[in-house]
């Protein structure tokens, strides 16, 4: 009988260890996840669009000044790069300077659109606890060339066709804890406007929960982050829990359609306060704009 509690113990401490390696390993590595989005809007683009998606990095950092980083992203030959948010910690004694670093040297690859997420909106927010920290932020980022998108749009001329990218800027009290949030088609087209019928409408929403609002409303492509991936990843079932305390949520880091319109959560580049990943490695989102003509045509 000692023998056989001697074995398990034995097994069992062999698993822990294994498992803590595995969570140290995944929280210094990084891998580039690819998807395919195929659109009617897209027929008679004259090439593919490769788009890199970017999401809650927290100041990691991969090589200096986040070099790993920008090598994959450049391996990739991206048209456009989507920055879903958190970039940065929104925290009083933690400086934003690491993020910066990376992020403004991103315009050299190709053009950059950035959508905050809810560290950036509790900078933003807050400039009683902040100050001018978001905004001396935001200011280096656009002086490097990165765009913005406050609750705004921008049409951009690409392969011959136009893309149209929004930035979904939600109140920081829609990430609070052990809440429920109500969004709505009215409520966004209140802040965005109405979304586009006619050209291939991007939506850059940093928290997935709102899909069915976000299809509503127009888009036919979201990306987004905020989830970790759901920080432990069940096969079969995905994510376990999301900042807010909810388990096992819908999206929390794959590519999903639902009809016509698709949503790309990002499992993040980075983590914070709970420094924990298990078979949910960080990544880099690597998303290719394709017509449906082509995937007919290959029928």
């Amino acid at each position: 009988m000692q023998e056989i509690l001697q074995t398990v113990i034995w097994i069992i401490a062999i698993i822990f260890a294994v498992t803590v390696a595995e969570m140290i390993r995944e929280l210094h590595t990084f891998r580039v996840r690819e998807y395919e989005v195929i659109s009617p809007k897209l027929n008679g683009i004259k090439k593919n669009l490769q788009v890199v998606l970017l999401s809650d990095l927290h100041n990691h950092v991969y090589g200096e000044k986040n070099k790993k980083l920008l090598d994959e992203i450049r391996k990739i030959h991206p048209d456009l790069i989507l920055v879903a948010g958190d970039m940065l910690v929104g925290k009083e004694d933690i400086s934003w300077e690491v993020a910066a670093q990376f992020v403004e040297q991103l315009p050299e690859i190709c053009p950059v659109y950035y959508g905050n997420g809810n560290h950036e909106q509790r900078m933003k927010e807050q400039q009683e606890v902040y100050g001018d920290a978001f905004f001396s932020y935001k200011e280096r980022l656009e002086k490097a060339g990165i765009h913005f998108l406050e609750n705004q749009t921008d049409q951009i001329k690409i392969a011959g066709r136009t893309i149209v990218v929004t930035g979904l800027e939600l109140p920081n009290s829609y990430y609070k804890k052990f809440r429920k949030h109500f969004l709505g088609k009215e409520r966004l087209e209140e802040m965005l406007g109405k979304g586009e019928t006619e050209n291939f409408q991007i939506l850059i929403a940093h928290n997935p929960v709102f899909f069915q609002d976000y299809r509503n409303w127009g888009a036919d492509l979201v990306v987004s982050g905020h989830l970790h991936g759901g920080i432990i990843r069940i096969p079969g079932l995905g994510g376990l829990i999301t900042p807010q305390a909810k388990l096992f949520p819908k999206y929390s880091g794959e590519l999903t359609k639902k009809e016509e319109s698709y949503i790309a959560v990002s499992r993040g580049l980075g983590s914070h306060t709970v420094n924990i990943r298990l078979f949910n490695e960080a990544e880099i989102v690597a998303l290719e704009l394709k017509p449906e003509q082509e995937k007919e045509e290959d029928r």
